[in-house]
């Protein structure tokens, strides 16, 4: 028997984990251990670790504890502290993490440091601001990679990465995507109060690195929401530095005949309003993977996720910086770019994963990891 643990620290990242926490789950020789932490404590932004209690995992641990100060440097330290008593609690063989939010860099080095497998899911991607250094630093740390396609193993092999140490599976997520049971949109519209039949949808996050200016952008991006006369679902952004400057702005959005904001949506919930949506529009990396993958129109708005996707592959992508009349003219012309992609997965992701780590061959990897020159 072999314990397996995942840490999900945001809403973003459980809905890429869901399928693989519920594979292990059920898994007859292997114990899925689940961390909540992060973000989803936080009354803000929902609360959301009563969505993965609703989700009935064998062992689910909320760490009520920790802090969400806002200052990540402080919160990664606190994050590493309860991460070390939890894990020498149920001495996991493997630490399993997301992406590259803090609470992800916070299992690899417990992992690390404690001689313990850490396995990063979707290593080797670009994210912009801050984000992409902390996904780099996880893939140095982890043991194994699972990563959404090719071209993300080529950069973890530029960064020194073993071959034998990466295997392609494609994004998780994808796999309930397309899976034929989400809810209808009647109940998602019902479940969330949505009047409207035709909407758009916006997610725009802070980028740290852009601090000083968020709050001049955030006032093009609802200038142009505003002018476009569209009706538009708006979920709240991470709670990244500059994230109450996006939130004070949203306060200019309260005709709830045009406009429904949320802190949170439930992931199948969301996947079955994106996938009836006319368009999504902000910096959300949904925008850039899971829109191409229903064939829905997505407007990139600003340095975020630049580099991360090519137009040339996901040709439902538009690009504009935050000027409101770039904006404008994207909205506009939507319906030119309802086009499908392939390039993150096909929705057997799971089934690779647990293919893979039921194999000797990982668990032989070596935990002392050596870099590749090329």
């Amino acid at each position: 028997m072999r314990n397996i643990m995942f840490i999900t620290g945001t809403r973003a990242d459980y809905g890429k984990l869901k399928p693989l926490m519920k594979s292990i789950d059920k898994a007859q020789d292997m114990e899925a251990y689940i961390f909540v932490s992060g973000m989803h404590l936080v009354e803000a932004y929902g609360r959301t670790y009563r969505e993965v209690i609703k989700d009935h995992y064998k062992n689910t641990y909320i760490a009520y504890g920790l802090m969400n100060s806002g200052n990540m440097s402080y919160d990664l330290g606190d994050a590493i502290c309860q991460l070390t008593g939890y894990v020498q609690n149920i001495n996991p063989d493997m630490i399993v993490v997301h992406g590259d939010r803090i609470d992800a860099l916070a299992g690899a080095v417990v992992g690390a440091l404690n001689n313990i497998r850490v396995a990063h899911i979707e290593g080797g991607e670009l994210s912009g601001t801050i984000d992409e250094s902390i996904r780099h630093a996880i893939s140095k740390l982890a043991h194994i990679h699972f990563v959404c396609n090719e071209e993300a193993k080529k950069r973890l092999m530029q960064l020194g990465e073993a071959e034998s140490r990466i295997y392609v599976i494609g994004s998780p997520d994808i796999d309930i995507m397309l899976s034929g049971s989400l809810p209808t949109l009647e109940m998602a519209r019902e479940r969330y109060e949505i009047p409207f039949e035709h909407y758009g949808i916006l997610m725009y996050h802070p980028v740290t690195t852009e601090y000083e200016v968020i709050g001049k952008k955030i006032e093009e991006v609802i200038s142009a929401v505003k002018e476009s006369g569209k009706n538009y679902l708006i979920i709240y952004p991470n709670n990244d530095l500059g994230s109450e400057i996006i939130l004070n702005a949203y306060r200019q959005l309260e005709d709830k005949n045009r406009y429904r904001i949320f802190t949170s949506i439930r992931f199948e919930y969301f996947l079955t309003l994106l996938k009836h949506a006319d368009f999504m529009m902000g910096n959300s990396s949904a925008g850039v993977r899971e829109t191409c993958v229903y064939g829905i129109p997505a407007i990139d708005v600003g340095s975020r996720q630049r580099g991360r996707y090519d137009c040339g592959v996901n040709q439902n992508i538009q690009h504009t910086t935050e000027q409101k009349q770039e904006i404008l003219r994207a909205i506009q012309q939507v319906d030119l770019y309802r086009k499908k992609a392939t390039f993150f997965g096909d929705g057997n992701s799971t089934k690779r994963f647990l293919e893979i780590i039921s194999k000797e061959q990982v668990w032989n990897q070596k935990i002392q990891k050596v870099f590749v020159d090329r």
